[in-house]
């Protein structure tokens, strides 16, 4: 079950999910529906819904404690989920690892507080976009960053910041 954070236009959890389509225009960011951030095959759905002719991905960002990036292809989706250790609290992370086909960690949820989170997943997700999988390591590695900076750090690096801010000031992010 979503651990329960301050309250946004989303119900249970707080934080956000974009779609983020590569027109030939430029780029595009649109929310997509709460439930994303509660279950991966809802996200996962919801970005199929929009039927891109562009490169399409899922930026979620989960009570600002971890992000998954999400690209669906015709066999399935990338994945890169930025905390493992967040499947111990989130059904979402928990879906992402399973998806992955990887356990979630056997840890003490007393004890996570001393462990350091790892990433699990594609980090080459966005390369062909023009993000590498190096630079994408650093800004998942930077465990100083929520989140929210973190997906902003990956807007920037791919050129739709300003796209994603105006998504997000209408989120009342």
């Amino acid at each position: 079950m979503a651990k329960p954070g301050a309250q946004s236009d989303y119900d249970d959890v707080d934080g956000f999910a974009v779609a983020v389509v590569r027109e030939e225009t430029g780029w595009k960011v649109s929310a997509l529906k709460p439930s994303a951030l509660d279950s991966l095959d809802d996200a996962e759905l919801q970005l199929r819904e929009l039927r891109a002719a562009g490169a399409l991905f899922g930026l979620l960002d989960v009570d600002d404690e971890f992000f998954i990036i999400i690209r669906p292809s015709p066999s399935g989706a990338q994945l890169l989920l930025s905390d493992a250790t967040a499947a111990i609290d989130y059904d979402v992370a928990a879906d992402a690892l399973d998806a992955l086909h990887v356990d979630i960690p056997d840890i003490d949820p007393d004890e996570l507080d001393d462990v350091d989170p790892w990433e699990e997943g594609d980090l080459a997700i966005l390369a062909d976009l023009g993000l590498p999988d190096a630079v994408l390591s650093i800004i998942v590695g930077d465990t100083d960053l929520y989140a929210d900076e973190q997906l902003g750090m990956v807007a920037a690096r791919l050129g739709f910041a300003d796209e994603l801010s105006a998504v997000l000031d209408k989120l009342g992010r």
